[in-house]
């Protein structure tokens, strides 16, 4: 069996990188891509917010071109590589850093601690909440405006883009599953809590594409904070998590933790998972499945873009992958 889901794993690493090359230079496939996310996603957005929320300092960065920008991870993000599938030339900026001349090809929005709910990461520190991300959404349509001085043209071109929507993770791992900072565990069953997410994150985009909400449980950091003999994965959180998830339909498949070794590649921060600033991480990047205690590598962030691009099973992406969306 483990032998079975090594190879799995070599195809899909293999697989991603030949049809990065294949895409890369091409001609984009839709004229734009906006991304709304947390820190999976987040490229720079917190940079300059209070928060101890962002990943401005090595070793994060430590593989990615451009270097230090904010990615919680050591290379590309599955934003990135997604946007790579699609045959943009560049990274979609930052929300923070998009010019006028940047945004018609899209914008990035994703920050790290975001939730659907607003006092999600609120013990962090400020964090551009999900209704946050789509004010600014809202803002950067009316630059498209302007700059196109014709909001027929603008909500047209708009419906050709891609929207990669997904979000909640934060409202389980610091919300939720914060008993003695947030009550909303005392307020709700984890039944009404999935039914209240599901709720709230009603408001979509055009070509919504929820690619991938999964594999908390298995996170270093919540292994310490939850686990029984501190190695185990913790069930107990997916099961709270995939009561949210079984409503949104979302890609569950997750890696099997014999696959790659269950610790973070950078030394961390008790209080936070976060990569310690400065610190060494692990000379092997590529075997590791996550880089610091929360956030996977660009290993792992290549496999769930490839599955994400293009599905394998339907458990992948629902209820299109992004390859089929970007051809409506």
């Amino acid at each position: 069996m483990s032998y079975e889901i090594k190879l799995l794993f070599t195809v899909l690493v293999v697989v991603g990188l030949m049809q990065l090359q294949t895409l890369v230079v091409a001609e984009p496939q839709v004229p734009c891509y906006f991304i709304f996310r947390d820190a999976l996603v987040d490229s720079g957005n917190n940079n300059k917010l209070v928060t101890a929320g962002k990943a401005n300092y090595l070793p994060y960065g430590i593989d990615f071109p451009q270097g230090v920008t904010g990615r919680f991870t050591n290379g590309r993000t599955i934003a990135d590589i997604i946007g790579q599938f699609l045959g943009f030339p560049n990274f979609i900026p930052p929300y923070a850093l998009a010019t006028d001349q940047q945004i018609s090809t899209g914008v990035n929005y994703g920050s790290a601690y975001a939730g659907i709910r607003q006092e999600t990461g609120r013990t962090e520190g400020e964090r551009v909440t999900f209704d946050m991300q789509l004010q600014n959404h809202e803002a950067v349509i009316s630059r498209l405006s302007r700059l196109q001085q014709n909001n027929t043209f603008t909500q047209d071109y708009l419906k050709t883009c891609i929207y990669l929507v997904n979000i909640g993770s934060d409202d389980y791992i610091n919300n939720y599953l914060m008993p003695n900072n947030y009550p909303t565990s005392h307020i709700y069953t984890t039944g009404q809590y999935a039914a209240v997410l599901t709720q709230q994150y009603s408001q979509q985009l055009t070509k919504d594409c929820r690619v991938w909400f999964g594999f908390d449980r298995c996170a270093p950091t919540e292994i310490t904070r939850f686990s029984t003999d501190g190695k185990t994965c913790v069930e107990s959180i997916n099961s709270a998590v995939g009561l949210f998830n079984d409503r949104l339909k979302p890609v569950v498949d997750m890696l099997n933790s014999e696959v790659l070794p269950n610790v973070a590649c950078c030394q961390v921060r008790a209080f936070d998972g976060q990569c310690i600033p400065n610190s060494v991480p692990c000379p092997v990047r590529a075997l590791s499945l996550w880089y610091d205690g929360f956030h996977p590598t660009e290993t792992v962030n290549t496999i769930f873009a490839t599955r994400s691009y293009s599905a394998l099973s339907a458990m992948d992406a629902s209820p299109y992958d992004i390859s089929h969306l970007a051809r409506l």
